[in-house]
């Protein structure tokens, strides 16, 4: 295991514009308010979604997208700098009407609605490729 002590330096509350890329959001308040590393949780609705699995025998990410209505039930990542730029690493639990459950990692969604809590980190975190897994991963 890889770890390093965290200090908090800032918390902030957001509301996305409808229209918007949910991910872009999040990255456009970390860039506003200079966070380079942070935690974040989000919820709400979106229009869509694209939603990515990673394949670990392939170490390729397979993408499934969902032109419909759907609840953020749960959404939940970090902020940090991939190859010099703020990088939002968002995963979330999406639902339809039915209460069908729709999880992964989200790379794209249009909001309908959302809100936001970012809680900085002092230190930036870089990631850099990891060989075993063949991500971009922390530390």
């Amino acid at each position: 295991m890889y770890h390093r002590e965290v200090e908090p330096t800032a918390e902030y509350v957001a509301r996305f514009e409808t229209g918007a890329d949910w991910r872009e959001e999040i990255e456009a308040l970390a860039r506003e308010e200079d966070v380079e590393a942070g935690w974040f949780t989000a919820l709400g609705a979106v229009q869509d979604a694209d939603v990515w699995f990673y394949d670990q025998e392939e170490t390729e990410y397979r993408s499934v997208t969902f032109d419909e209505p759907l609840e953020v039930a749960a959404c939940v990542g970090n902020v940090s700098l991939l190859e010099g730029d703020v990088f939002a690493h968002t995963h979330a639990v999406l639902s339809r009407p039915s209460g069908q459950a729709l999880a992964g990692h989200l790379d794209s969604a249009t909001v309908w609605a959302g809100e936001c809590h970012l809680r900085a980190f002092a230190e930036p975190l870089e990631r850099s490729h990891d060989e075993a897994t063949d991500l971009d991963l922390w530390l």
